[in-house]
């Protein structure tokens, strides 16, 4: 490096940095003018010279590095470089006392790489740190840096209720991971994070665990129609107990929740805020009836839930395009009714005037009534303004007005479509069928078919004789795969409940929903299972026809049966067409 430089700009003695007998040697020799730099061959071979004489010696940079290294071989390369003119050989340049006061400064290429290089390497090992205190350093670069899992803190699942990492609109605060100290197994290393983020709260979705689905369904469990409920929740919880004893989906049970409406909208509002928020449900499977749907899918899509395979073919479930988080297992009331119109004119001869409907007074009676007229419209001769409705209240066996009408109309009336539940249908009959010996009575699938035959029964198999109900499931005495998977898991897990055609539907909705359920993956949210459901295309199940969802298909199934019940009260298969 350059000597010291003095405040005159003159340059210090490079004495100044030798010993301190150098120095007091150095000072001595200047004042008596002493001889001229030694050469190296002039220095001894002996041992060190003694501190007196050491003292005597004027400042020598050759003898001083001399007398602190040993002795050593000339490099040949050194002695190379000597010019041609001298005779005697000099010191090596390393060793030249001038450059050792001024060495030569380094290329300025030389130290414009060396920073560039020094900027490169802080701005990695920067990245690095900050890397590692987010928490997203690779497991591999843990691995490279010395961490392990020993000096990480496992995340562990609170009992029975660890939620998973993505979150829905209005969804519940999330609880805090619990830090814990045992040593992680294989599945906890899955879920391993840095000390920083292990008190961290992690978001969640709404009714799904680590190891449970809750879903929930709005139903009438008492009142009129509680039969319809009943039986819904009997299928669903079929295919659920079927799908748990098997492992459930990707290791999560399924779990039904049910909350009693007794068919009325008012106490549906209720009930739907009950299962979200108190039950804390992920979405809503087979709600029973058209009146309830027009309180609960409002609620329902207002925050973005699934409402899936409702018992119901009303149209507000099928809009065009269809809702997002809407999906409908069923055929709908309007190719129900259309259905058995056609059938009707065509197969049986009644004319479309002589076409009448009894309608429950509600959103359900009105769907089921759209649907005849729509049909009437198709049909040559049919004109909808002419058609007779017979109404009845929800919840009521007052049937007596519109037997009246009947009676009252000038047009005789051969064939009425019962569009109510089975107490207010039977009722009806009862009221009519001596009137109207030769009448046919259609229902659509709604009713409630065994409950509806065995309050005929009780009334005797005359009344029962005849009737027609409309199916959107196989008959339940036929031998089709799904049908006969239905039966043995009925018999299963609810000994002497006996088939039927609502639980059967019940049972088919709630295996479409484990379908998408499987396809949507272990990190389960509702965006991700209605895109799984969107997948299902062309899916046999084994029901005789396949089902098809897509994004602008949300019903699977447009497909209608026709049963009939005989004198025995049994359903007998006809041919619609």
């Amino acid at each position: 490096m350059s000597s010291p430089v003095d405040g005159n700009g003159k340059r210090d003695d490079p004495s100044a940095y030798a010993p301190k007998w150098v120095r007091d040697s150095n000072r001595e020799g200047s004042r008596e003018n002493t001889t001229p730099q030694q050469s190296e061959q002039s220095v001894p071979e002996k041992a060190p010279a003694s501190d007196e004489a050491r003292s005597h010696r004027p400042f020598d940079t050759t003898f001083s590095r001399e007398a602190r290294l040993t002795r050593r071989t000339w490099n040949p390369r050194a002695e190379s470089e000597l010019p041609g003119g001298d005779e005697e050989p000099r010191m090596p340049r390393s060793l030249d006392p001038k450059f050792l006061r001024d060495p030569p400064r380094t290329p300025r290429a030389l130290g414009r790489l060396a920073v560039v290089v020094s900027l490169i390497i802080a701005a990695s090992v920067g990245a690095a740190i900050a890397l590692f205190a987010t928490g997203k350093l690779p497991s591999e670069l843990n691995k490279m840096l010395g961490l392990s899992a020993d000096n990480m803190t496992v995340a562990s699942k609170p009992a029975g209720d660890t939620k998973i990492t993505r979150e829905q609109p209005g969804l519940a605060t999330a609880q805090p991971a619990v830090a814990s100290t045992e040593r992680p197994n294989s599945e906890d290393l899955a879920r391993v994070a840095p000390v920083r983020g292990a008190s961290e709260r992690a978001p969640t979705i709404r009714g799904v665990t680590d190891n449970e689905i809750r879903l929930g369904i709005s139903a009438a469990f008492t009142g009129s129609a509680k039969e319809l409920g009943i039986q819904m929740k009997l299928g669903i919880q079929t295919a659920f107990n079927l799908i748990n004893d098997a492992g459930g989906i990707h290791g999560r049970q399924l779990k039904l929740v049910a909350a009693d409406d007794g068919y009325e909208p008012t106490r549906t509002a209720e009930t739907m805020k009950e299962l979200y928020e108190k039950e804390q449900v992920f979405g809503f499977v087979g709600n029973v009836g058209t009146p309830t749907a027009v309180v609960g899918l409002p609620y329902a899509l207002e925050r973005r839930t699934l409402f899936f395979g409702a018992f119901t073919g009303a149209g507000l479930l099928r809009r065009d395009p269809p809702d997002r988080y809407v999906f409908n297992y069923r055929a709908s009331y309007a190719e129900e009714t259309d259905a058995v119109v056609r059938y009707l004119v065509k197969m049986r001869g009644v004319g479309p005037e002589q076409i009448a409907v009894f309608a429950q007074q509600d959103a359900y009676g009105d769907s089921g009534f759209a649907g005849v007229a729509k049909a009437m419209r198709a049909l040559r001769g049919g004109n909808e303004g002419t058609i007779l409705r017979l109404d009845y209240q929800r919840n009521t066996l007052d049937v007596d007005d519109a037997v009246a009408r009947l009676r009252a109309h000038k047009i005789p009336i051969k064939a009425v479509v019962m569009v109510g539940a089975y107490r207010s249908c039977a009722k009806f009959i009862e009221k009519t069928r001596d009137v109207y010996p030769g009448m046919i009575y259609t229902n659509v699938s709604f009713v409630g078919s065994t409950a509806l035959a065995d309050e005929l029964m009780l009334l005797g198999p005359r009344y029962a004789n005849g009737v027609i109900v409309t199916q959107v499931v196989p008959a339940v005495d036929s031998y089709a795969s799904t049908v006969l998977k239905y039966k043995t898991a009925l018999a299963k897990y609810f000994p002497g409940a006996l088939p039927d055609y609502v639980s059967l539907e019940g049972y088919v909705a709630g295996s479409l929903l484990l379908e998408g359920l499987k396809r949507a993956g272990r990190q389960l949210d509702t965006e991700k299972l209605v895109e799984a459901l969107e997948t299902v295309r062309g899916f046999d199940m084994g029901l005789g026809a396949p089902i098809s969802f897509g994004p602008t298909e949300h019903q699977g199934s447009h497909k209608v049966w026709g049963t009939q019940l005989n004198e025995h009260g049994r359903y007998q298969a006809i041919d619609l067409e």
